[in-house]
């Protein structure tokens, strides 16, 4: 009898997607032996009610272009074609219906390991996967609840944040462009270029 595929499921807004996503996604995938990985686009994501958020389709292709290179990473749209709020519960249970014999791997921040708890319908998501803990080297561990599954994966840190990349990608700052193009992937770039995004900054 085969193994059961691994697939890992790295799910945000990606808003935008940059160099720290990505190195996440290899670095977990490789360390755990995952035979996919999935970047999961938030439709409606449920945790970012407090602002604005890029269209979905705009985020989907960000992220297309920035797997283009990666060829052990894949763009998930499963949350966008489901449509409404984007609960990770959901997107496990669509994925083992599809997959009857998947293990799946749920890639989270050590900044919100914390907070499994607080997310929809937690008691059957902790029972149903595993979690990746990425860690900082150095950072103290993340807690995870009482319950879950775990397994902690030091990564090459990135240090930049989505929110500092949407304002620097709306300036002409020479520190700012430096900033876009070491933590943006060119075709990443290309992409928000085309379709015109984040010019105000926002």
């Amino acid at each position: 009898m085969a193994d059961p595929v691994r697939i890992g499921l790295f799910g945000g807004t990606f808003d935008p997607v940059h160099t720290g996503h990505l190195t996440a996604a290899e670095e977990v995938r490789s360390a755990l032996g995952l035979d996919r990985m999935l970047l999961v686009v938030a439709n409606d994501p449920w945790q970012k009610s407090d602002r604005d958020v890029t269209p979905a389709e705009d985020r989907f292709a960000l992220v297309v272009a920035a797997v283009a290179d990666h060829p052990h990473l894949e763009a998930s749209r499963l949350e966008i074609d489901r449509g409404g709020p984007s609960y990770t519960v959901d997107t496990v249970r669509q994925l083992v219906e599809a997959v009857p014999d998947a293990t799946v791997v749920v890639v989270v921040g050590a900044d919100v390991a914390s907070q499994l708890d607080t997310w929809h319908d937690a008691d059957a998501l902790a029972g149903m996967v595993t979690v990746a803990v990425v860690d900082r080297p150095g950072a103290p561990p993340a807690a995870v609840p009482e319950g879950w599954r775990s397994v902690r994966v030091a990564v090459t840190p990135v240090d930049v944040s989505a929110t500092e990349l949407r304002r620097a990608l709306g300036s002409a700052d020479p520190a700012d462009r430096a900033l876009v193009a070491a933590t943006v992937p060119a075709p990443v770039v290309r992409c928000i270029a085309e379709r015109g995004l984040y010019a105000s900054g926002r």
